[in-house]
């Protein structure tokens, strides 16, 4: 057997930017299969982390992720997610490509939450708050990026080195980005979580209406980031139904609490086809809880990308 072509995370990114991933996801979600056909993935837990297995099917491939999540690995200066990607023809099902997992990752969450923004974010974002200060933060300042022009830039984190190196890599880049506080939602039209957090890490009466949170750190029932306030007065954009009531806190705890109906949620699907429209009369909050779908997606892409 031929050795498999083996793609790199720098010729994932090399292949790929933002912008075109945005564009792929958004086609997607407009003209593929429905999000909610797409085979559940399974968590592992393990002694020292979980093992995530994710497989999907498209027209033309089949691929599988296997991922996996280690909180310990950043006292040993590894990436606390980390994976491999293997891609193969949907006809013969003959794997065709391994992909650095972790990089397509930090590839493709940043580029679905910016589809999900180019629906529900105000036009002009004059300020983006992100929280967290690892490689989805930074990935997700670069998507929101692709879709809007961004004014200034605050990064919350819990760890003043780390954010620092961030803001530093950010503005070398050309942003104008600073450290901030919780309360820099005040004036925010976009925030980002991103983070390990396990309980709300803002006061949601406090974000503005016309503004759009995106929460990407969670995929645990009984984890959030962002607090019952906001998603009682937010419209609640998820990528499917039936994964955001399997997975995701951010939903179901509020839910609980009798703030949030289930027949409230709005899929990301249904904005991209007209189902559905955007009410800008309130915040606008999509919860991610990342999909297999969303990986194969990009993968072929940087697959076809690679081949021309």
């Amino acid at each position: 057997m031929t050795a498999l072509p083996w793609i790199s995370a720098d010729e994932v990114f090399a292949a790929v930017d933002y912008a075109s991933a945005v564009d792929a996801l958004r086609r997607h979600l407009a003209t593929g299969p429905d999000p909610a056909t797409d085979p559940p993935r399974s968590i592992l837990d393990q002694r020292n982390g979980q093992l995530l297995l994710m497989p999907s099917e498209s027209a033309d491939a089949v691929g599988v992720k296997v991922a996996t999540v280690a909180p310990g690995n950043a006292a040993l200066g590894l990436e606390r997610i980390q994976g491999i990607y293997l891609l193969m023809d949907a006809r013969t099902l003959t794997p065709i490509a391994l992909l650095d997992g972790t990089a397509l990752t930090t590839l493709r969450t940043p580029a679905v939450s910016a589809a999900a923004a180019s629906y529900l974010a105000p036009e002009t974002i004059e300020h983006l708050v992100v929280f967290g200060s690892g490689p989805q933060a930074e990935g997700h300042v670069e998507a929101m990026n692709a879709i809007r022009p961004i004014g200034r830039v605050s990064i919350v984190a819990r760890h003043a080195g780390r954010a620092e190196d961030l803001v530093d890599r950010l503005t070398d880049a050309g942003f104008s980005a600073a450290r901030g506080t919780p309360d820099a939602v005040r004036d925010a039209q976009l925030i980002v979580c991103a983070t390990t957090a396990r309980t709300p890490l803002f006061d949601g009466s406090t974000v503005p209406s016309d503004s759009c949170t995106i929460a990407v750190g969670s995929h645990e029932p009984d984890a959030r980031e962002l607090d019952s306030a906001l998603m009682a007065r937010a419209q609640v954009v998820v990528e499917d139904l039936a994964v955001a009531l399997r997975e995701a806190g951010d939903v179901l705890i509020p839910r609980a609490e009798g703030l949030l109906s289930t027949d409230s949620l709005v899929p990301l699907r249904d904005l991209a086809t007209g189902a559905a429209s955007v009410d800008r009369m309130r915040p606008r909050v999509f919860k991610s809880s990342g999909m297999s779908w969303e990986d194969l997606v990009i993968a072929e892409e940087v697959f076809r990308a690679r081949t021309i």
